[in-house]
C-alpha cells in the first residue's frame, strides 16, 4: 500500500527543510509549506499563520515572516532539491 498524501507531504517537507541548512528553520518552513497547501485565498504570512497555528498566530507569524523575509539559504540548493523530488514524477 502506498503512503498517504499527508505522509508524502511530510517526506517532501523533510527534504526541503534539509536544504535550508538550519534546524531552527524547520518548523516555520513546515508551517509555511502547509499554509500554502491549505484552502484560503490569501497566501501571505499572517493569514497562513492563522490557519496553521490558530492558538499562537503572533509567534507563528513572526517565525514564518523571518523565514521568508530575512533568513538566508541557498536558492540553488533549495531549487535542486525541489527538482530532484518533482522531476522524476513528471518524466
Amino acid at each position: 500500500m502506498g503512503l498517504s498524501l499527508e505522509s508524502r507531504f511530510e517526506a517532501y517537507c523533510d527534504e526541503l527543510v534539509k536544504a535550508l541548512s538550519h534546524v531552527d528553520r524547520s518548523q516555520p518552513a513546515r508551517w509555511y509549506l502547509k499554509g500554502l497547501m491549505l484552502p484560503g485565498s490569501r497566501k501571505s504570512v499572517e493569514p497562513m499563520a492563522a490557519r496553521v497555528r490558530p492558538h499562537d498566530v503572533r509567534s507563528a507569524h513572526q517565525s514564518m515572516h523571518h523565514l521568508v523575509a530575512d533568513a538566508e539559504w541557498s536558492d540553488d540548493a533549495l531549487l535542486a532539491t525541489v527538482a530532484g523530488l518533482v522531476l522524476p514524477s513528471l518524466t
